[in-house]
């Protein structure tokens, strides 16, 4: 290896050593406490160097927020196919969600910082005002799993989809942010993600075209 890939690479570990200094501070501490003095001191760097790698705070959160969207949509992406309906896409976006949530604490991460740098950002179109290409990925992976399931007959035909897929992405915005005030050791209990997957379904029933059967559209257990 020359010296300028070794360099190189020593540039690309000490900017995730950074990030993951940050994100262990957030989840500890809550992310509008955190500065970046407080980020350097716990990576045991200088303020002026972590500057050099981040302009700012919310350069450095609308990374970590990059980085754990990425890898949402990468979980996601190996599941899905267009082969399969609606109601099925919707179900295993909600067990990819619950996978991440249950293997890691990157969906607490990323709902912190997006509502401290963005609390509309729930409410907006995907590309309005967001310069996030994965968060504006999942956002349009919702609106074509609703219409979808509309196409399909599950949801109400009139159902506006961007406002469905508004209200499905502010609803884990508020169920992440509450379960990250409860103690670490049962956030990630069965009761809590029962808890979770009952909001989730009540949404859903909610967008059900008149007449179908509502049980279909239970997840627990997927």
């Amino acid at each position: 290896m020359g010296i300028s890939e070794r360099r190189e690479r020593e540039k690309n570990e000490r900017r995730m050593a950074i990030l993951a200094c940050a994100k262990e501070l957030i989840l500890a501490e809550g992310v509008e406490k955190v500065s970046m003095e407080d980020i350097a001191s716990k990576a045991e760097l200088s303020k002026a160097t972590v500057y050099l790698y981040f302009s700012g705070k919310d350069a450095l959160l609308n990374e970590i927020c990059e980085e754990s969207a990425r890898a949402f949509v990468e979980l996601f992406k190996a599941y899905w196919g267009t082969s399969l309906t609606g109601l099925e896409a919707m179900k295993i976006f909600w067990r990819s969600y619950i996978e991440m949530y249950g293997n890691s604490d990157d969906m607490i991460i990323v709902f912190q910082v997006r509502n401290f740098l963005n609390s509309w950002l729930p409410v907006v179109s995907p590309g309005e005002q967001n310069k996030s290409p994965y968060v504006d990925a999942i956002l349009e992976a919702v609106k074509t799993i609703i219409d979808r399931c509309k196409t399909d007959g599950v949801f109400d035909p009139n159902l506006d989809s961007m406002a469905a897929t508004r209200l499905l992405l502010s609803m884990f915005s508020v169920i992440v942010e509450r379960a990250a005030r409860i103690p670490k050791e049962i956030r990630k209990s069965p009761v809590v993600l029962n808890e979770m997957s009952n909001a989730f379904q009540i949404i859903l029933k909610g967008f059900a075209k008149e007449g179908i059967d509502r049980s279909c559209l239970n997840i627990t257990g997927v």
